[in-house]
């Protein structure tokens, strides 16, 4: 059986060069807070449990996924006094591996890998370190002899620094794993410089007490980047991204124009669906095999069918079944459900409604809390009157039935099954199955009408 681990996510601080109200491991990353992208990874690479650290009332904790523990850090400063904080969170026995919530593209292979060679090492502790990023301001990792990591010389400070340490090209990537007991037993000890307690000083005590500091050397040099402005925000949001693209084309989705499309990192795509220019998925959007999305389609928290296809159109909070043919132009907002084989056309907009299979809706309509019958066909112009200035009324038009173009239908009414409705008509009585509802004043014509207006003019 694996070894059970405990992640310990360091999440206090605002992050004032955010320039938000917002605490910064809020901030989304393709939809999903770059806090919840550290917390997934740790739990996907197999974390018994999480626990972050906060500082009391910024706001982090609110925005935590469920399973969560919560340290709150009330005293010091520095990554030493933010572990101290959850060591009662975390016990004295297992492996503890930190990580920081504002390194969102940590990848659960890494974590995975610096796991096993920690383990590998029988290590008290063990830092993932890298050579492909410009060294300043990152810590040294300073070797002793046979190559052993002895410490980590901090650079944020480089007074009294020699330079042959701020020549080593190696840095610390601000990640590791512990044995708790050693980690608690060393942090103890450690004091103070420039008025923080840094985490990284507990590794020359436990190399000064016999036990094992080992380093994974990596090149995923993604996973270090963090967060401290909106300018890191866009570089994150850039790289999470691609990888969002190619874990979804590597399932057997195309993309006709990635660097214009942007899919959250909460949505699911089908096999053989093709994503085109513009096209924006939000949420959890699902998304069935064998779809055309685009160009130019936006589709939010919303669920399609196989064999989908939407065009130029905007979506939230719908339900679309197999088959079922969208826009251009159409709006379906919340509670719009469209049946197998449906046609939503151009300029249509669908809220709170039930479409039938194979029923069109082909242009210039508004079905607000309406109930259409499988095969019916809505004209051009037909408009449900849903709300009468204190409730919302529902319309009901039957199966099979079939409208003419601008007719208006004030609700609560019925169409029967079958039924037809001339052009031009205002329907406020229900219309019995079968039957043609009209409701128009007679045409009268004025005959000479137009000369005598010239007449008139001259």
């Amino acid at each position: 059986m694996t070894e059970r681990f405990t992640v310990l996510v360091m999440a206090a601080g605002r992050g004032t060069r955010m320039r938000s109200s917002m605490p910064k491991v809020l901030h989304p990353i393709c939809g999903k807070p770059m806090v919840r992208w550290v917390i997934d990874a740790a739990r996907a690479a197999g974390a018994a449990e999480v626990v972050c650290v906060t500082r009391p009332g910024d706001g982090v904790a609110e925005g935590l996924p469920e399973g969560v523990t919560v340290a709150e850090q009330r005293e010091g400063e520095g990554t030493g006094a933010a572990a101290l904080a959850a060591r009662q969170a975390t016990g004295t026995t297992g492996a503890v591996v930190v990580l920081s919530g504002d390194h969102p593209l940590i990848s659960v292979e890494l974590i995975a890998e610096l796991i096993a060679t920690h383990r590998e090492h029988g290590a008290a502790g063990t830092i993932l370190t890298t050579e492909e990023l410009d060294p300043a301001g990152y810590g040294r990792i300073v070797r002793g002899a046979g190559g052993a990591v002895d410490r980590i010389v901090e650079t944020k400070y480089t007074e009294g620094l020699s330079q042959v340490e701020l020549a080593i090209r190696e840095v610390n990537l601000g990640t590791y794993v512990f044995e708790a007991g050693a980690l608690w037993e060393a942090l103890d000890a450690v004091g103070e410089e420039h008025g923080e307690r840094y985490l990284t000083g507990v590794f020359p005590l436990l190399r000064g007490s016999g036990k094992q500091v080992v380093s994974h050397l990596t090149r995923d040099i993604s996973s270090a980047i963090g967060v401290n402005d909106r300018v890191g925000l866009m570089d994150a949001e850039r790289l999470a991204q691609r990888r969002l693209l190619e874990h979804h084309a590597r399932g057997g989705v195309s993309f006709l124009a990635p660097e214009s499309v942007r899919v959250e990192a909460d949505v699911q795509i089908g096999q053989d669906t093709a994503v085109g220019p513009g096209v924006t998925l939000r949420g959890a959007t699902r998304v069935g095999e064998g779809c055309t999305l685009g160009p130019a389609a936006t589709i939010t928290d919303s669920t399609l069918g196989g064999h989908v296809t939407v065009t130029h159109s905007f979506l939230v909070q719908a339900v679309v079944e197999d088959r079922v043919s969208l826009g251009p132009f159409a709006y379906l907002r919340p509670g719009a459900h469209i049946g197998e084989a449906a046609r939503i056309g151009t300029f249509v907009e669908v809220k709170n409604s039930e479409i039938g299979a194979g029923a069109k809706v082909p242009h210039l309509s508004y079905l607000g809390d309406t109930d259409v019958g499988e095969g019916a066909n809505v004209a051009a112009g037909n408009i449900t009157a849903n709300y009468d200035g204190f409730a919302k009324h529902r319309t009901t038009i039957g199966k099979g039935a079939k409208t003419g173009v601008n007719a208006s239908y004030v609700a609560p009414v019925t169409v029967g099954e079958g039924a037809y409705i001339a052009a031009g008509s205002v329907i406020t009585k229900d219309v019995p199955d079968g039957a043609l509802g009209i409701s128009r004043p007679d045409q009268k014509n004025v005959e000479g009408y137009a000369e005598r207006a010239e007449r008139k003019r001259g």
